[in-house]
């Protein structure tokens, strides 16, 4: 609820990937239908913010509120004489957006189920849990793990691969999993703030062309500023013994684990060449990447063909794993927005950011507003504002976006996430205690970028 009511304060923050010079605000914004939009959207997120405690997905209110706020913006647009045909460019705009956003991702999704599926994670956690390690080396090397691993996979999904492995080491050991737990959200979004691939904005910056994929590199040393500080802070107050040993051996691979992983690299090359070399969209290379592995998958099944049908590998069922809801609540938010910055609000808040404040300490600002709302509708904010902003700004706000929202265990999806696995282990106010080591690291990771990267 505290994050939801913060969403409502910054709404006029909120607009979509699509330019606002392509379509014309309707400068409707202290009209009451205008104001009833704003209500929708504030009372959808609410729902959003409410998920874990009323068990309603998150998609379903902010699809509902999209619509109709688009409903609204249609009736507006009649009444101040703007045609059907901006504003099905406008939709349309957006769509397409959404489209490259979605087919990219549920390609990600597809090969992170099919490695699980070949138990590639379930093989990492046992060989973790059959070494003779420390806490505290355990802490180190789960956070690194996820630090790199958050950068080809999503930071959520990182996280909790790797917290499953810190809870099934740390069992009664509260002080380690809550510790533990902390630094995966710290490395998660750090390791995913340097690639494309690693966050949602940093994908959206990219499919943005506001920067080139290896221009996000200059990102490497600050993200791991940003990790290492507040890791090294906590290492002092992890406990100096040794976790019980499972007994557990090492978990058996599936047929074609090793080349899925391989193809996974494949996939991210195309993903990289087809934008770099070729000037399409990321999520054709993606999609080739997904068709190679589909044709592989069916080699796979045949070589199970003694396994019952159901147990066989298929491409299909790693498609319907992905997940959906989050997937459609994507396209929930972005067009929810989109009718927002259709209407203006997006003009106003652009001024007073990036006009009246200016570009750095806006951007600065938006890490601070990641640890409250969530990254991705302040991210597309940004960049429906299209702020004139040099390659620097750019990497600045995808740095604060990526990494602001370590601050809070609210304020990211890895943090959420882990908070639910963890049952009471790992909470608000065991996070909120680290939050001065974690913004230490914060500021210091904006540093660096600006003594590497001004010039």
């Amino acid at each position: 609820m505290f994050r939801s009511i913060f969403t409502f304060l910054v709404l006029f923050a909120l607009a979509p990937i699509a330019s606002a010079s392509e379509w014309e605000a309707l400068g409707l914004v202290t009209t009451e239908r205008g104001l009833y939009c704003v209500l929708l959207f504030a009372i959808a997120y609410i729902l959003v913010m409410a998920e874990e405690f009323i068990e309603l997905k998150k998609s379903k209110p902010v699809i509902i509120a999209a619509i109709l706020i688009w409903a609204e913006v249609a009736y507006m647009a009649g009444t101040v004489g703007v045609g059907t045909e901006e504003l099905h460019g406008a939709i349309a705009h957006n769509l397409a957006e959404y489209g490259e956003l979605m087919l990219f991702l549920l390609v990600a999704m597809t090969y992170i189920n099919a490695m699980a599926d070949r138990n590639v994670f379930e093989r990492l956690r046992s060989w973790l849990l059959s070494r003779n390690f420390g806490y505290r080396k355990l802490f180190w090397i789960t956070g690194v793990i996820t630090f790199f691993l958050s950068s080809v996979a999503d930071n959520l999904t990182s996280a909790l691969l790797i917290g499953a492995v810190v809870l099934a080491v740390g069992k009664d050991n509260l002080r380690f999993v809550a510790l533990g737990l902390i630094n995966l959200v710290v490395a998660a979004n750090a390791g995913g703030a340097f690639s494309p691939f690693g966050d949602i904005t940093t994908l959206m910056v990219w499919q943005a062309e506001k920067a080139t994929f290896f221009q996000f590199l200059a990102l490497f040393v600050p993200s791991v500023v940003n990790y290492l500080i507040p890791a090294a802070v906590m290492s002092f107050a992890i406990p100096d013994e040794q976790p019980e040993q499972s007994g557990e051996g090492l978990v058996p691979l599936k047929i074609g684990a090793y080349t899925i992983c391989g193809l996974f690299a494949l996939t991210i090359t195309f993903a990289v060449s087809f934008k770099q070399f070729l000037h399409l969209p990321p999520f054709m290379g993606m999609m080739l990447g997904w068709g190679v592995l589909a044709i592989f998958g069916f080699w796979i099944k045949f070589q199970e063909h003694d396994l019952p049908h159901e147990k066989r590998f298929d491409i299909f069922d790693m498609v319907r794993e992905a997940e959906w809801d989050t997937l459609l609540f994507f396209f929930g938010v972005i067009f929810c927005v989109a009718g927002l910055g259709f209407i203006g609000y997006m003009s106003v808040t652009a001024q007073w950011m990036y006009g009246d404040l200016g570009p750095t300490f806006a951007n600065i600002l938006v890490g601070f507003l990641s640890a409250i709302v969530d990254n991705i509708p302040v991210m597309f904010a940004v960049l429906s504002m299209e702020p004139d902003m040099d390659l620097y700004q750019w990497l600045l706000v995808t740095l604060t976006a990526g990494v602001g929202g370590s601050m809070l265990s609210i304020g990211s999806a890895a943090g959420v996430a882990l908070m639910g696995i963890s049952k009471g282990k790992y909470t608000f106010f065991s996070h909120l205690r680290w939050t001065p080591a974690i913004m230490a690291g914060y500021f210091a990771s904006v540093l660096v970028h600006y003594w590497l990267n001004a010039a």
